[in-house]
Parts: C-alpha cells; sequence; structure tokens
C-alpha cells in the first residue's frame, strides 16, 4: 500500500515572509478605508488631468489641421506678389499675420511668420518685418538659413555692419549647401569689410575658397581676400 508523503515544513523566512504580505495588505486595506475619500478624490483628478491633456493634443491637431489650410489659400496671394493683401487677408482666408497670432504654436502658423516677415521686408517695413524674423522659429534647414539671413539684410540697411556680418555667417552654417552658404559668406565678408572688421572678413572670404571652390563665389574671392589682406596693412 501507497504510503503518504508527510507535509513538507514551512521554513521560517517563508513564514516571515508570508507574514509580512498579511501585514502590508491589512495596513492597505485600513488606509483605503480610513482614507478612501481622499483616494477616490485623487482618482477622480487624475482622470480629470488625462482627460484634459487628452483634450488639449486634439484641439492642438485640430488647430494645426485649421492652421495648415488658412496657409495654403494665402500663399497663393503672397506669390502673386500681393503683399499687403497676403498679410492682412482676404474674404476667404485670413491673413499672414492673423495666422501668425492665432496659430503661432503650430507648423504652419510659424512659417506664416516668415512669409509675414519676407512680404514686410518687400514693402519696405523694416522694423516690423525684422520682429517676424526673429520670432520665426528657425530650424536647421533652408528657410532657418534664410530667415537668418533677412535679419542680416535688415541689420545691413540699418547700418549695423558687424551685427550683419555675424548673422550672415551664421545664416550661413544654418543649413550648409553649395548654393546660398557661399553667398551668405560672401554678404558676411561685404559686412565685415564695412565694419572694418577685416579679419572676420578674410576668415568669410577663406571659407568659400576652402569649402565651396566651384562655387560661383570662388570665381573671384583671390580679389576680395588681396582687397582684405592690403587693408589690414
Amino acid at each position: 500500500m501507497a504510503t503518504l508523503n508527510p507535509p513538507k515544513s514551512i521554513s521560517k523566512r517563508q513564514e516571515l515572509r508570508q507574514d509580512t504580505a498579511v501585514t502590508v495588505y491589512v495596513k492597505a486595506q485600513e488606509f483605503f478605508y480610513e482614507n478612501r475619500t481622499l483616494v477616490y478624490g485623487v482618482a477622480a483628478g487624475l482622470i480629470v488631468v488625462l482627460l484634459a491633456i487628452a483634450g488639449y493634443a486634439w484641439l492642438q491637431s485640430q488647430k494645426a489641421v485649421e492652421a495648415q489650410e488658412q496657409l495654403g489659400g494665402i500663399v497663393t496671394v503672397y506669390e502673386k506678389g500681393e503683399y499687403r493683401a497676403a498679410l492682412d487677408g482676404t474674404g476667404e482666408h485670413l491673413g499672414l499675420l492673423a495666422i501668425a497670432d492665432e496659430y503661432g504654436g503650430t507648423d504652419a502658423g510659424n512659417l506664416a511668420r516668415f512669409y509675414a516677415a519676407d512680404a514686410l521686408f518687400r514693402l519696405g517695413e523694416y522694423d516690423q518685418a525684422l520682429e517676424f524674423f526673429q520670432a520665426y522659429d528657425k530650424g536647421e534647414d533652408i528657410v532657418g538659413a534664410s530667415a537668418l539671413a533677412g535679419e542680416a539684410t535688415i541689420h545691413e540697411i540699418k547700418g549695423d555692419h558687424a551685427l550683419a556680418g555675424n548673422l550672415y555667417r551664421q545664416a550661413a552654417g544654418q543649413f550648409e549647401n553649395e548654393m546660398t552658404s557661399p553667398q551668405y559668406l560672401m554678404a558676411a565678408g561685404r559686412a565685415y569689410e564695412q565694419a572694418g572688421q577685416y579679419d572676420n572678413a578674410g576668415t568669410a572670404y577663406q571659407t568659400i575658397q576652402d569649402s565651396y571652390p566651384e562655387s560661383t563665389e570662388a570665381q573671384n574671392i583671390d580679389f576680395y581676400l588681396a582687397r582684405v589682406r592690403a587693408a589690414q596693412r
């Protein structure tokens, strides 16, 4: 006849673990019953916060769609050269100024700042154009580089050649490429010469020669380098 196996003894350590688990569970229950109003309040608060976050995200996505639609409509007016109408809007679409103001937190709203800056610049309203160029959130792309160059041009017009040179040089590095970078470096060199900063001018021209030897700007760069060296004597 088969014999029954005797029950395995429980070690002291296992007993302690079991006792600890039971104690924690009991204390948790006691805390819940004693503070259930607080617990329910915290839970409700978390739900409200989560719903608010979800609602905000949905509203932002809706605003992004609206901004893109508005910008797409008014850009056609801008591209026709009707800059004042593009800024102020038409009967069908908001203007660039309103889009930048109402949808500034979206990508389209940010891009509206750039278009507004360029339109204002073309209308000769340099102070306001500068504000919009500066407000534009610049990425490391050709539009970001162009916005910096726009700032530089306005400062150059205003006679602040040293700052213009710095901004042109920054634009050249914002989005490095064979077409615009040497153009911005050439503009930086010109502005630095106007400011009497011949060392900086020489550096800008030398960068064209070293980094963009195939560019149009590099063809006559020896002349500009020689002029700067002569001015330094």
